[in-house]
């Protein structure tokens, strides 16, 4: 999948983070550089742009239809008994 640099990045870049503490800002310049590279290359991504624009505009049709946001909708209903 095109998002396994970027979530390999951003998974760096939060270890690399936890791991420093305070000194992040630091510490972490490179992990946060290359995670910055990473999500500014699929920002200028036309294909990624489009897949987003799908995905915003199917939810938005589904919550018109339903009046229910997609993040209540995908939650799981309490079952009785």
């Amino acid at each position: 999948m095109a998002f396994l640099p970027l979530l390999r990045s951003s998974e760096d870049f939060t270890k690399c983070c936890k791991d420093s503490g305070v000194l992040m800002v630091v510490k972490c310049r490179k992990e946060n550089s290359a995670l910055k590279e990473c999500l500014i290359a699929h920002y200028n991504d036309p294909a990624f742009y489009e897949e987003c624009k799908m995905e915003y505009l199917k939810e938005r049709e589904e919550f018109r239809k339903t009046g229910i946001p997609t993040k209540k909708r995908l939650q799981k209903l309490p079952t009785s008994m």
